[in-house]
């Protein structure tokens, strides 16, 4: 049977392994939470808030996230792309997500602010009207990816092969679009 929370705080606790199984937030706060540990089954967040926690490598294949926002939380090899895809809804500023997998995800309008984003596989994902500001896209991946109307224009060290991946409108600064030739060994001064 799944709980059900409206409209809680959570601070500083160390969750493990089970703790959130089988639990349906909703408008909850959580500040300083470690979930490193935690292997999700049955998890729905909706309209929750993450402030400084850490997700480092926990399993998160059976978790909704219904309009989940981080902020400046670390979420290093995370694999997303078991979430539940009805609904996926989730925003990052001054995130660390390095390692992270979000492939397959439909991640329409999604916000990546100030986060570390390095070796993230992307591919096949849907990243129309996505937001990347000021993010590290050092080794991510986005083979098969749509970025349509994607904002890359402030972030920086990406590789993005536009033969592999739809590119239409999408916004990228002059001093960075090397990231766009770098498969055709050009040097662009």
């Amino acid at each position: 049977m799944t709980a059900y929370i409206l409209d809680k705080t959570y601070k500083n606790i160390n969750y493990e392994q089970n703790d959130l199984n089988h639990q349906e937030f909703e408008n909850c706060t959580f500040k300083s939470c470690n979930f490193t540990v935690c292997n999700f089954i049955a998890v729905t967040f909706i309209d929750c808030i993450f402030t400084d926690c850490d997700f480092s490598n926990a399993m998160i294949n059976h978790v909704a996230f219904r309009n989940a926002n981080f902020k400046n939380c670390t979420i290093i090899a995370v694999n997303f792309a078991m979430t539940d895809k009805l609904i996926f809804e989730i925003n990052f500023d001054n995130c660390k997500l390095d390692f992270s997998k979000f492939y397959a995800l439909k991640m329409k309008n999604t916000t990546f602010k100030d986060c570390s984003i390095v070796a993230v596989d992307f591919m096949d994902c849907d990243l129309t009207d996505a937001l990347f500001a000021n993010c590290d896209l050092y080794r991510s991946e986005f083979a098969g990816a749509k970025a349509i109307r994607t904002n890359f224009y402030t972030s920086y060290n990406y590789i993005i092969d536009p033969k592999k991946t739809a590119i239409k409108k999408a916004n990228f600064s002059l001093c960075a679009v090397h990231g766009l030739l770098a498969k055709h060994d050009i040097v662009v001064v």
